[in-house]
């Protein structure tokens, strides 16, 4: 149930008996209206009003903005009428017309739109009741600022209750997630990887073309590994792609201006020889720096594939910082050897160049590239928030 809810029963039950005493001051003290017909018709449209409305302060949802606004009308109409009434109301300070019913029109705005609303619609009740008066004695004061001041806090309070039904939902679905992950995880633990795993080794012990689908088993199995542990869902893996994901890519995901979540871009690219490490909360990027970062990224590890060697290791790292985000993808191989980029765009050969550095470039990032022979190259990507497009 709503954690505003009981507010809205609330005023449901506020709002018909503030009508009915509002009814019965006139009642018991009509001597005192030189035209008591215009208390009498206000009051009769006062109490249809507040009983066919009833059914528009149940909730959130049937309150609309133009029924808050007619309420207020009412409110302020009655204020308003109060001197038409009883000529001497702006020199002895007794109750409006609505009394204490207009407090519930303002209740609406506060329960309704926050403590923002709550105060535009106690403004113009205070502004109402210093007109009616004419010469506001303290009394008067006193009360516009009773009202203004408890519509603002009730608002305000409205908002927080909001904000923490929202944050317990959140939690609930994280927990209920986790939950399932971890069920998720008890069985594929007990079936598929097991499998995978076994045939894995059966497929090394006969060797030949077994041995090629025991390692595409254990690629398999890592990549599930990861997929159950992290939680993440990364894009389909074909089991014939190269150890390093040579022709693997990020599936694009729709043109949805939505933030993208990098780390499900770059999980796919997890294998025996490919290790991957993230934040614990999403990476949050525009979808085309996303994709374009994760290409980057490819071409980094295809590099790996074809210059380090069959033997070397590659690892990714994310890290997420307040103006940019980072990815470093570092192997084991034996290095670049001086100058030898240089040559190989001389040669025409552009990968670092263009897949690489190029790509930063038009995100507004960087591409930095080290390498010492002997101990492997380190390629680190440098992305700053707020630049999904690539520049032209």
């Amino acid at each position: 149930m709503s954690v505003e809810q009981p507010l809205w029963r609330a005023l449901s039950a506020y709002r018909p008996l503030t009508m009915v005493y509002a009814v019965l001051l006139f009642v018991f003290e009509r001597q005192r209206f030189e035209r008591p017909w215009v208390a009498a018709a206000f009051l009769a449209f006062l109490a249809v009003w507040t009983l066919a409305t009833l059914p528009k302060v149940a909730n959130a949802a049937s309150c609309t903005k133009r029924f808050l606004a007619a309420d207020l009308t009412v409110a302020l109409a009655g204020i308003l009428l109060t001197p038409l009434a009883d000529a001497q109301a702006q020199q002895i300070d007794g109750p409006t017309l609505p009394s204490i019913w207009t407090a519930g029109s303002v209740l609406a705005f506060a329960i309704k739109g926050g403590w923002r609303w709550a105060c535009v619609a106690s403004s113009f009740v205070a502004v109402a009741n210093l007109i009616e008066r004419a010469h506001p004695s303290r009394d008067t004061l006193h009360n516009v600022l009773l009202v203004w001041v408890a519509s603002i806090a009730i608002g305000y309070v409205v908002e927080v209750a909001r904000a923490s039904e929202r944050t317990l939902a959140r939690a609930l679905e994280i927990e209920a997630a986790t939950r399932e992950r971890e069920r998720l995880a008890r069985d594929i633990h007990d079936s598929v990887l097991q499998v995978l795993a076994m045939v894995q080794r059966r497929g090394t012990a006969l060797g030949g073309e077994a041995e090629e689908l025991g390692r595409m088993a254990g690629e398999q199995e890592i990549a599930l590994r990861t997929l159950v542990s992290s939680g993440l869902v990364p894009t389909t893996r074909a089991s014939e792609d190269a150890a390093y994901g040579s022709s693997v890519r990020a599936a694009e995901p729709d043109e949805d201006p939505a933030p993208c979540d990098l780390r499900s871009l770059l999980a796919p690219y997890t294998g025996s020889k490919v290790t991957f490490a993230e934040p614990g909360a999403p990476v949050l990027l525009e979808p085309a720096a996303a994709r374009e970062l994760a290409a980057a990224v490819s071409a980094a590890l295809d590099n790996v594939s074809r210059h380090a060697g069959t033997d070397a290791r590659a690892w990714i790292l994310v890290e997420d910082w307040p103006d940019e985000v980072i990815v470093t993808v570092r192997d084991d191989g034996p290095g670049i050897p001086e100058g030898r980029l240089a040559q190989a765009e001389g040669e025409g050969r552009l990968g670092v160049a263009l897949s690489i550095r190029g790509r930063l470039r038009d995100l507004g990032g960087t591409a930095e590239l080290i390498s010492v022979p002997g101990q492997g190259t380190e390629v680190e990507l440098k992305v700053p928030r707020g630049r999904g497009k690539a520049e032209r």
